[in-house]
C-alpha cells in the first residue's frame, strides 16, 4: 500500500506543479474578494490557487503514509523521478513544448533508477 501511496504522491506533485506553474499571485492580490460570487471570471484565478492547496496537502500527506513502510531515501528518489518524467511527458505531449531525442533517454535513465530501488529489500 505504501507504493500506492508514493505513485499517488508524484500524481499530487505533478498536479501541484502546474497549479503553480498557471498561478498568479499579481492576479490574486488584485481579486475582489466580496464580489467573487457574483463574478466568474474571478473563478478563473482562484482555481490554479486551490489546486495549489488541495494537490500540495495531498502530495505530503501521501509520501508521509509511503515513509512509513520505505526509507526515505528511497520515497524522495522515486517521488521526485517518477514526478519529473511525468511532467516532462505532459510538456512534451500536452503542452507541445520543444524537446529533443536525448531527453527520452535521460528519462528512461530515471525510470531504470526508480525500478531499480524499488526492487531493492
Amino acid at each position: 500500500m505504501a507504493w500506492i501511496y508514493l505513485f499517488v504522491g508524484s500524481v499530487f506533485e505533478m498536479a501541484w506543479t502546474f497549479s503553480l506553474r498557471s498561478m498568479s499571485v499579481k492576479k490574486l492580490k488584485a481579486l475582489h474578494w466580496r464580489g467573487l460570487f457574483s463574478q466568474g471570471s474571478d473563478w478563473a484565478i482562484l482555481w490554479p490557487f486551490l489546486g495549489y492547496v488541495v494537490f500540495g496537502l495531498g502530495n505530503v500527506y501521501c509520501i508521509s503514509m509511503a515513509m512509513k513502510d520505505i526509507p526515505a531515501s528511497t520515497v524522495l528518489a522515486v517521488w521526485m523521478g517518477t514526478a519529473l518524467v511525468g511532467v516532462k511527458l505532459v510538456e512534451i505531449f500536452y503542452l507541445k513544448m520543444p524537446y529533443d531525442g536525448w531527453q527520452f533517454l535521460y528519462i528512461g535513465f530515471i525510470l531504470i533508477g526508480v525500478v531499480g530501488l524499488k526492487r531493492m529489500p
